[in-house]
């Protein structure tokens, strides 16, 4: 197959990935051929309301090196999704559907058919239930991942949040030089590899303007040391910056990436700044794995409204990629 099928999961069935899914065909014709993982009969009820028409080819994973596949069609791999015309809600009842969906992707990708994964948003609180910080902690224990980041991309500006869904309360103890640095080298390699440079990156302060009335500063202590050790060995790497600041125009766009302490520090602006042009890109996996930046947003469901732009994004940079 010239070009490697990207996997696409469908998530969580009570959201608006199928109707952002048929946009993005609609959008364009991509080179790679797509494979959805998710149930037949969900998906012919959200053709309906999406009044949208097209083929439907039925494959299994173990025969999708044999196929020729192409777009012209949907090629789909059924998951059974019990109590679907029941299910108005996001609930536990959709966790079988959405862990057997990951576990054929990952069959998928163990045999060696694909390394391109895409995933439809998911419900953090309903699936992982709290086991997982996130589908990139998720994702990482799957693959016995120990080294990975968040990365949020857009071709003009990325950020990289050091923790991700952590309360605020043990932000601070979870912040390490070598945390930092796991993270920042991933980074880099990533760039290196999309893009033949070192990025260009800044690193943000964990507490306003870099200052703190405690004894213990963690930007003093913890995060200029490791700057300035990551500098000293090669990394293209200032800071640390206050975070008030360094999305000012004149100030980020000396920057590729912007990697800050905790979550919301750099994916309210960001998101802010591009709104659905970005893409949730997981580093340090042994596969390329993608997903809009947004949630299953519920209460649109069924409305045919959703901004699809992340998602073509994230197909966009797998076809290329």
């Amino acid at each position: 197959m010239k070009n490697k099928p990207i996997i696409l999961v469908n998530g969580e069935p009570n959201s608006v990935f199928l109707e952002i899914f048929f946009k993005c065909l609609k959008y364009r014709k991509y080179k790679s051929p797509l494979i959805l993982i998710s149930s037949l009969e969900l998906l012919k009820i959200h053709m309906k309301k999406c009044k949208f028409k097209k083929k439907i080819q039925l494959v299994s994973y173990k025969d999708i090196n044999k196929l020729e596949l192409n777009n012209k069609c949907i090629n789909l791999i059924d998951v059974q999704l019990k109590s679907i015309k029941n299910s108005k809600n996001i609930t536990n009842k959709s966790n079988s559907f959405i862990k057997n969906s990951f576990e054929i992707a990952q069959k998928i990708i163990k045999l060696g058919f694909t390394q391109k994964l895409i995933n439809g948003p998911i419900s953090k609180t309903s699936f992982l239930n709290k086991k997982y910080l996130g589908i990139t902690e998720f994702l990482a224990k799957r693959s016995n991942t120990k080294k990975f980041a968040m990365l949020i991309y857009n071709k003009n500006l990325a950020v990289c949040p050091i923790t991700t869904h952590l309360p605020i309360k043990n932000v601070s103890k979870s912040i390490t030089k070598n945390i930092i640095s796991e993270k920042i080298s991933l980074i880099n390699e990533f760039y290196k590899k999309l893009k033949k440079t070192k990025p260009r990156i800044a690193v943000l302060g964990l507490n306003p303007h870099c200052e703190s009335v405690d004894k213990f500063n963690e930007d003093e202590k913890i995060i200029t040391p490791i700057i300035k050790h990551l500098k000293k060995i090669g990394y293209n790497i200032k800071g640390p910056y206050p975070a008030d600041t360094i999305f000012l125009k004149n100030n980020r766009k000396k920057f590729d990436v912007i990697v800050g302490m905790y979550h919301d520090q750099v994916l309210t602006p960001i998101k802010t700044l591009f709104e659905y042009d970005a893409i949730n890109i997981t580093l340090g996996l042994p596969f390329k794995r993608i997903s809009p930046d947004h949630g299953p947003n519920e209460k649109m469901v069924g409305k045919n409204l959703s901004n699809p732009l992340s998602l073509i994004r994230a197909i966009e940079f797998l076809d290329k990629n």
